[in-house]
């Protein structure tokens, strides 16, 4: 596969419309950009239009969602792939594991569980990409303001700041990703403070 994007968004349906509009665009773009998608793979809210968005650009765009989704018909019925897995776990670890880079637009608690994730295996030096916010209606701001709290207080080092990239429009992300420091394995060495 092409160089491909992991996108964490939410699939509600009652959420403000800029912010499917925000993950229609990132779709547009990244297809734009020659980009494949792989995300959670479903049809509703901003999963829908990310996924919408990229298929009208002629994108490619993988789902992976854990077989009970599929049974209850949450899926996106028109992607380029659909793979099935057993579990939420098997679905992150899967998304990561077919991606080169992380995108997180605005979202609930499994976006932001998802996210959260991605930066502690980054910070162990488990994964390496890079790690963009699409800060849609400065939604992240509170959480930016905590992972400086979490630095600001050595629970995090000051070099963990460089893990994710923060940009206000979709079409940003592709810049963002191409500016992203390189990370190493060697980010071990001072993932836990003071050691």
């Amino acid at each position: 596969m092409e160089r491909a994007v992991c996108v964490y968004c939410a699939s509600s349906r009652t959420a403000d419309e800029v912010y499917r509009e925000a993950a229609r665009r990132l779709g547009e773009v990244l297809a734009g950009h020659g980009y494949a998608i792989v995300y959670g793979g479903g049809g509703a809210g901003s999963m829908g239009a990310l996924a919408d968005g990229a298929l009208g650009r002629g994108g490619h765009v993988v789902g992976v969602m854990p077989r009970f989704m599929d049974e209850l018909e949450w899926g996106h019925r028109g992607l380029s792939q659909l793979e099935l897995v057993e579990d939420m776990r098997t679905r992150k670890h899967r998304m990561l594991e077919r991606s080169q880079g992380v995108v997180a637009l605005p979202g609930g608690c499994g976006t932001l569980e998802e996210l959260m994730e991605a930066l502690t295996l980054k910070r162990l030096g488990l994964y390496l990409g890079p790690v963009v916010l699409v800060n849609t209606r400065r939604f992240f701001d509170p959480l930016l303001e905590l992972l400086q709290r979490a630095i600001d207080e050595r629970f995090m080092d000051e070099r963990h700041a460089a893990m994710w990239s923060v940009v206000g429009e979709p079409d940003e992300v592709p810049a963002a990703l191409q500016a992203a420091p390189d990370w190493s394995e060697d980010a071990r060495s001072f993932a836990v403070p003071g050691r």
